[in-house]
């Protein structure tokens, strides 16, 4: 009877001996690539770096920011497809730069803002129906929410020079001028 359970015992903790070192691995080399600073690792990708750090996707009164996986990949909790997009991003990436092929930032900028969906803004900004003293905003978000057939926005199309536009100085949200009708 022993005899009858030892083949798959041995190929169970055979599994777990490699199996688990080869999951640390892939996991640690996942959360390592996934900082901003690694994407910055890149001299293409340095300016879009620097506009991001500048921007309220990092300085902003909540004190939440929006990384590059934030915006540019899908939501992690989409296992398959998130591993899918970053790798492919990351192959793509790394081998315009080993061929040495030139970065064209324009072409580049227009492809990301091309492949962008609303579920990946709406991964932080969820609340977006109410905003009390912006009546023009919560209505413009409804039609982006629920749009008429043939009449379907994304959220970059109002909101394209957001994150990575060159600036002088940091884009602190909590020190813009205050909007008609709220008083100082």
């Amino acid at each position: 009877m022993l005899r009858k359970f030892t083949k798959p015992m041995l190929i169970i903790a055979l599994g777990l001996v490699l199996g688990f070192p080869l999951f640390s691995l892939t996991y640690y080399a996942m959360v390592r690539t996934s900082t901003p600073q690694f994407c910055a690792s890149c001299h293409e990708i340095q300016p879009a770096y620097n506009d991001w750090k500048t921007s309220s996707h990092v300085n902003n009164s909540q004190g939440f920011v929006a990384d590059c996986m934030d915006c540019h990949l899908p939501a992690p909790h989409d296992t398959w497809n998130f591993f899918y997009a970053k790798t492919a991003h990351g192959i793509k990436d790394v081998a315009a730069h080993v061929m040495g092929n030139e970065y064209d930032r324009q072409e580049q900028r227009e492809n990301a803002y091309a492949a962008f969906k609303n579920s990946q803004c709406q991964k932080c900004h969820r609340n977006i129906l109410y905003i009390p003293e912006k009546r023009g905003a919560m209505l413009a978000h409804r039609s982006v929410l629920y749009p008429r057939p043939g009449y379907e926005k994304r959220c970059v199309d109002c909101h394209r020079s957001l994150v990575h536009v060159p600036r002088e100085i940091y884009a602190y949200k909590q020190y813009q001028p205050p909007y008609r009708g709220q008083g100082l």
